[in-house]
């Protein structure tokens, strides 16, 4: 069983940055993927950015191409989303997952995060 949690949430203007952390409970990142998935009020939850689990091989949605930017450190048992130039749309509980597909499909993933929220002000 793996645990995920997921911190660096919060409050921030539009413009700004944030970095989110997804902590592993054992070495589930030298064997498995991990993508970032987030769900705003009202709408489903839908993919952010993946990353494979050699680290070699990452993919983004149209909507947050070169502003986003996923990462991991093995030796942390750590994957980062970075979050530059934030929009109001960009609000929304986001949540990391782990499986053994690399793919952009939530369902895929056995793993989840509890979910942290961010919050975008114009």
């Amino acid at each position: 069983q793996v645990q995920l949690v997921e911190s660096g949430g919060g409050l921030v203007q539009a413009g700004g940055s944030l970095r989110l952390s997804c902590a592993a409970s054992a070495s589930a990142y030298t064997t498995y993927n991990v993508g970032w998935f987030r769900q705003a009020p009202g709408k489903e939850r839908e993919f952010v950015a993946r990353i494979s689990w050699s680290g070699t091989t990452t993919n983004y949605a149209d909507s947050v191409k070169g502003r986003f930017t996923i990462s991991k450190d093995n030796a942390k048992n750590t994957v980062y989303l970075q979050m530059n130039s934030l929009k109001p749309e960009d609000t929304a509980v986001y949540s990391c997952a782990a499986g053994g597909v690399f793919t952009a499909t939530p369902a895929h993933y056995p793993y989840w995060g509890q979910g942290t929220q961010v919050t975008v002000s114009s």
